[in-house]
């Protein structure tokens, strides 16, 4: 499966007919209502330009027509990757594709296999999700690969809080108004199960997922489209890890997502367990279903649990890791972590490691 990338590393003698814009839109018009001055809604992200999305959202919503709408949404999304094309450096390129834009300085061959890749992976991942996962009413599948990791840092560290420590990933899945997709082109035999993880996250967004359940349907789905990315860990060292690390404090960070974003073991553990429980859950597809449906961030999908598949997922993983059944380890209540996903696991996806 990793081949469509590899195999064309290679330089070939095929023109690239994509240009980089001579300048970017300043404005964007449709035929109904008032003009949007992008300077209203440009900010800077470390010196990356990146727009307003809920002041766009707003002037998007007074045009009275609904697929005027959906074609100022798409007119702001590629006048913004004209802005980051320009700020990024003459190598860049923005090409089109299906549903994708993608944002690179890669080679236009392999920067083709992507976008075929991209367009592939969406097909496979709506009949793998079939009910669950649906294409974004309005946009692009916006995807930006970044030189190297100087430069994704530089950008994602706006989406993050200016204190703290996190997990280091290869590529995520940002939610900010506007989802779009970001990686690195550091490693490219790395894309494709990162595509396939970012893209199934950016299709079930509509849902209210907890996060274990969010990164555990990303995990599921990016194995069984990627079978070949990765090695798996041995089975029994990871039970007895999961075994010793997991207590009654620590699973309440795995239900509200926290655990996802904390560096080390914790990141690393919480990833797999999300995919232990989906994987178990999901065997039953036409129960799984309407459970996913049901789920919310709110209580760590524990009502749904409840309605849907008649258990407790305190109880559930109890069962799995081998210990005695405790109400301490039900999910409590309380909201889940930002709209931020980081949609690759440090100890998968990380090129430092």
């Amino acid at each position: 499966m990793l081949r469509w990338l590899t195999s064309f590393l290679v330089p070939t003698s095929s023109p690239d007919t994509a240009l980089q814009p001579a300048a970017a839109a300043t404005q964007i018009a449709v035929s109904q209502g008032e003009p949007l001055v992008l300077a209203s809604v440009m900010r800077d992200a470390h010196g990356l330009p990146v727009f307003d999305w809920p002041a766009v959202s707003e002037w998007v919503s007074h045009l009275p027509d609904p697929e005027e709408q959906a074609q100022a949404w798409r007119l702001a999304e590629r006048a913004w990757f004209d802005h980051l094309c320009l700020a990024l450096g003459p190598d860049f390129r923005v090409r089109e594709q299906g549903t994708a834009l993608l944002l690179s300085n890669l080679d236009s061959v392999v920067a083709k296999a992507m976008l075929d890749y991209i367009h592939k992976s969406v097909q496979r991942i709506l009949q793998v999700l079939e009910g669950v996962a649906e294409i974004p009413p309005w946009g692009h599948d916006l995807v930006i690969v970044f030189q190297d990791k100087e430069s994704y840092y530089r950008y994602v560290a706006h989406y993050y809080p200016d204190e703290g420590e996190y997990a280091e990933s290869s590529g995520m899945y940002i939610q900010a108004g506007c989802g779009h997709f970001v990686t690195m082109a550091d490693n490219l035999q790395a894309l494709e199960p990162i595509i396939v993880h970012e893209l199934t996250h950016a299709y079930v967004h509509h849902l209210p997922l907890p996060t274990w359940l969010d990164e555990g349907l990303a995990v599921n789905t990016e194995q069984r489209l990627s079978p070949t990315a990765g090695t798996r860990p041995d089975l029994s060292k990871m039970h007895a890890r999961h075994q010793s690390f997991w207590n009654a404090e620590r699973i309440q960070s795995f239900w509200n997502g926290q655990s996802f974003l904390q560096t080390g073991l914790s990141n690393e553990l919480s990833y797999d367990l999300a995919r232990l429980l989906v994987g178990h859950l999901a065997a039953d597809w036409n129960a799984f279903r309407p459970f996913v449906l049901q789920a919310h961030q709110q209580d760590g999908g524990a009502q749904a649990a409840s309605d849907c598949l008649d258990i407790a997922l305190g109880a559930l993983v109890c069962a799995l890791l081998d210990r005695e059944s405790s109400p301490d380890w039900e999910p409590t209540p309380a909201l889940s972590m930002s709209d931020l996903s980081v949609g690759s696991s440090a100890s998968r996806h990380a090129l430092d490691r």
